[in-house]
């Protein structure tokens, strides 16, 4: 089963996906003429709810969605997604992820407009956002198989398994089996209770719905997010005089790929997109989703609020934790995998007590994480079955993470890579067929924002 999802995984992530989301990226910003980024300071604006209307469409204010969407990219991508990218692919992946962030800034800005603008209603009447959506409102009904595909991709990429797993593997190897209450060679029943106890944990939040979701990330992703910087923060401090030469190691390996890859410059592209991917969720469709619950009748700002994400997330969180890795040097290690990689970091600068700081780290992104993606397998679960039965989703969601708490991270991580690859087609493909419509409300938005500006002196590009 290992070996299948690892040939769907490598198939799946070929050079085709890659021209559709990194060459889609690059043509978003292009025929955008970088417009996004000259208004980040609106966007951040948008985001202190400065235009929030308690009396627009929608489920969750600006700053909720974007907490809920970062809640589940900011996670354990961030942590360990990076380390498994640096341990396979050497330091210069970091450098093709910071490009697939960057152009997905733009990507992020298309699809996320979109799935305001297209927001339609599901089986109940309710207003839904999300690429599906986005397919059948905006290309029309006969593109309804594209969006049954982004769905069915969908309740299998927004599974829980890879923030199970890499929560159980740094619980064991960092509390569990330092304390003698298990072994390296007997793990499935330790790692079987510590899945059971976060199926009970995740239950508790997601049987609440979107708007628990909405107030429980919204508290929780500001404190992780600063909580993990300062602890990074503290490792680069420490390993001060290596900053320098980690950088330049980035760069060099990025266009000679020696470091792992035997010089395949092509393939260290592949990894840094692929794990892009993973962390940000720029061009997946995961995102909409959430940035389509917002309560705004305005699709350009929420675009440009979504728009921040890829920043905070892959341009910050990730190159935090990927210089880290390397000026410790523990990427190198041939016997360490996924967060355990990070783990030796975190001890390695803080010797004794590092990667207690990191557990206390991961417990808060991988619950985040846990609690967000359910939200995405109901509503694909609630556009395929019908909006009553959506819930019905929530009960296998939370026995797969038994799952992933006891599986290999190879099998989990193949898994989800290939449906966020298959998630990737249609968002894509609909995004850039209705890019013209985006661009029309932009110009439109921003002509609005200026005479606002000219009213109230207080809008600025």
């Amino acid at each position: 089963m290992e070996n299948l999802l690892v040939a769907f995984s490598n198939a799946a992530w070929g050079l085709p996906l890659l021209f559709l989301l990194m060459g889609g990226g690059a043509f978003f910003m292009l025929y955008s003429r970088f417009l996004p980024f000259r208004y980040l300071g609106h966007s951040v604006n948008v985001l202190r709810g400065k235009y929030d209307d308690p009396d627009d469409p929608g489920d969750i204010n600006h700053f909720q969605a974007l907490s809920s969407a970062l809640a589940a990219t900011v996670g354990m991508g961030n942590i360990s997604g990076v380390a498994v990218a640096i341990t396979t692919g050497g330091p210069g992946v970091l450098f093709w992820m910071w490009v697939s962030a960057f152009v997905g800034m733009a990507t992020k800005f298309f699809t996320c407009s979109l799935s305001v603008m297209y927001r339609g209603k599901d089986s109940q009447g309710r207003v839904e956002g999300g690429p599906m959506y986005v397919v059948e409102e905006g290309l029309g009904k006969k593109w309804k198989p594209l969006a049954v595909f982004f769905c069915v991709a969908g309740l299998f990429g927004a599974l829980p398994i890879f923030q199970a797993n890499q929560l159980t593997q740094v619980i064991r190897e960092v509390v569990l089996v330092p304390s003698g209450m298990t072994s390296d060679a007997d793990t499935f029943y330790s790692d079987l209770i510590t899945g059971l106890m976060l199926v009970l944990i995740t239950s508790m939040v997601i049987f609440g719905g979107i708007k628990r979701i909405g107030q429980v990330a919204g508290k929780m992703v500001p404190s992780m997010v600063v909580l993990y910087m300062l602890a990074v923060f503290y490792i680069m401090f420490a390993n001060y005089e290596s900053i320098p030469g980690a950088f330049a190691q980035i760069f060099e390996d990025a266009f000679t790929a020696e470091a792992m890859l035997g010089g395949a410059v092509g393939a260290i592209i592949i990894a840094g997109a692929r794990r892009a991917a993973f962390s940000n969720e720029a061009g997946i469709g995961t995102a909409s989703m959430m940035h389509g619950a917002a309560k705004t009748d305005e699709p350009i700002r929420e675009g440009l609020v979504a728009m921040l994400g890829p920043l905070i997330d892959t341009l910050v969180v990730c190159t935090l934790t990927g210089v880290a890795i390397i000026v410790t040097g523990t990427w190198d290690d041939s016997q360490s995998n996924g967060v355990s990689v990070t783990a030796a970091a975190f001890d390695d600068a803080m010797p004794g007590f590092g990667s207690y700081i990191l557990v206390l780290c991961v417990l808060i992104f991988a619950f985040t994480s846990l609690f967000s993606y359910s939200y995405y397998g109901t509503k694909c679960f609630g556009y395929l079955f019908g909006a009553k039965y959506k819930h019905y989703y929530n009960y296998f969601y939370v026995l797969t993470i038994v799952l992933g708490a006891t599986a290999s991270i190879t099998a989990v991580i193949s898994l989800i890579d290939g449906m966020y690859a298959m998630m990737a087609i249609p968002t894509m493909v609909s995004a850039l067929l209705l890019s013209p419509k985006v661009m029309a409300a932009a110009k439109d938005y921003f002509r609005r924002m200026r005479t606002f500006k000219e009213e109230h002196n207080e809008f600025k590009a």
